[in-house]
């Protein structure tokens, strides 16, 4: 768990320079590191899907996995629960940035493989790499959206967690590179839909999707149970 730890504290050290460094910046440049963080999203999200679809073996899986979440996400109301927690706090922001960087630093295979890598083989060379992203990226965030950024923090040291619990105790060999590639290209399309949201261009609920990405988890455990597909 020391890669997971190091992620974290590099996660919650870049936020709160950001954080302090917010308060020398005026209004125009806040505008314009929504701006960034938006065109990094929408960057990010597009290498990701493109980077991963040739490595897919399910070309239509993304697919259904985007419907089945969306329809799943919406009928819980995902967006409408968290925005409304964000609005007792008086952070009519946050939520789309909570998104967006819960996104770009778990939604990836720095950040699933990382954990595998370290469970098995002792090696945190993955989740070192991916602190020192985390840890520019929770910078520029922190700036942007404030304190709140923190609470990425937590989710970002459970998500690790769980993967490098389960792959220690229960199966490393159910992280292949097939689900990764999958998980990744559902991922890479909710990041892009970060960045619409950020840019003003499509109001875009993104968290209405999580879902989408326990489908593909949940296909390869049906796959691997019954042997179909």
């Amino acid at each position: 768990m020391i890669g997971t730890i190091a992620n974290t504290l590099a996660l919650l050290v870049g936020t709160a320079i950001g954080c302090l460094l917010k308060k020398g910046l005026n209004k125009r440049f806040e505008d314009v590191l929504f701006i960034a963080m938006g065109l990094a999203a929408l960057g990010i999200g597009w290498e990701n899907v493109t980077n991963n679809m040739p490595k897919s073996h399910y070309p239509v899986l993304f697919i259904v996995s985007l419907a089945l979440g969306g329809i799943t996400g919406t009928a819980l109301n995902i967006t409408g629960h968290f925005d409304h927690l964000v609005d007792k706090a008086g952070k009519s922001n946050l939520g789309k940035g909570l998104a967006t960087e819960i996104l770009l630093c778990c939604i990836g295979a720095l950040s699933i493989v990382g954990p595998v890598m370290a469970a098995v083989k002792g090696d945190y060379t993955m989740l070192y790499t991916n602190a020192m992203m985390d840890f520019v990226t929770s910078m520029v965030f922190g700036a942007s959206f404030g304190w709140g950024m923190l609470l990425v923090a937590p989710v970002l040291f459970c998500w690790q967690g769980s993967i490098y619990l389960v792959a220690k105790f229960l199966s490393a060999s159910f992280f292949t590179g097939p689900l990764v590639a999958e998980i990744s290209i559902v991922g890479g399309f909710l990041i892009a839909c970060s960045g619409l949201a950020l840019l003003k261009i499509r109001d875009v609920k993104t968290l209405n999707f999580l879902p989408s990405l326990l489908v593909p988890i949940i296909f390869f455990i049906i796959k691997d149970l019954t042997g179909w597909f």
